[in-house]
């Protein structure tokens, strides 16, 4: 019988990140139960039971709920990176999803998970974010927007070694 509070749990998110240009929409998340109050993605959240196989589901409803806005008013949704990273007693997957807002969209976009801000990509290495986020657009910016292929990022002592996903 193993002992649950050596118990390793399976917590499975999403996050979007909206870009236009050389900017990022980020959220500045108020009353997580998971994340401290810092900047995340645009929008994302827990797996239903039913998106288990399924992330880009998921982030397509968190899009929906959050924002209100759906896939047509964002250009090449895909996914870019998956982390991992053990924090908590919780191995922490994160699909992170990446998109372009139409240049056509000129409405205000607000969230009911907090409030939404443009930033710069130079901007990202100041702001308080969690330790995977950060990472993963720092190196989306980087490098990732310049790629074709999609990347894993693992927490390790301290860094983020990312690796492109080969077939």
């Amino acid at each position: 019988m193993r002992n649950k509070e050596q118990a390793i749990k399976l917590r499975n998110m999403t996050s979007l990140y909206i870009t236009r240009g050389t900017k990022v929409l980020l959220l500045y998340r108020i009353g997580s139960r998971v994340v401290p109050e810092s900047y995340i993605g645009t929008a994302g959240g827990h797996f239903e039971p039913d998106e288990l196989n399924d992330p880009e589901t998921c982030v397509i409803r968190e899009l929906t709920e959050e924002l209100n806005i759906n896939t047509s008013q964002l250009i090449n949704l895909r996914l870019k990176y998956i982390t991992l990273r053990l924090k908590n007693g919780e191995i922490r997957q994160n699909y992170h999803y990446f998109a372009y807002l139409d240049d056509t969209f000129d409405e205000e976009i607000t969230s009911n998970e907090g409030n939404l801000q443009w930033f710069d990509w130079g901007e990202l290495y100041d702001l308080d974010m969690p330790f995977s986020a950060k990472k993963v657009l720092i190196h989306y910016f980087e490098i990732g927007i310049f790629s074709s292929h999609m990347f894993t990022g693992t927490a390790v002592n301290g860094t983020m070694e990312f690796h492109k996903l080969m077939e």
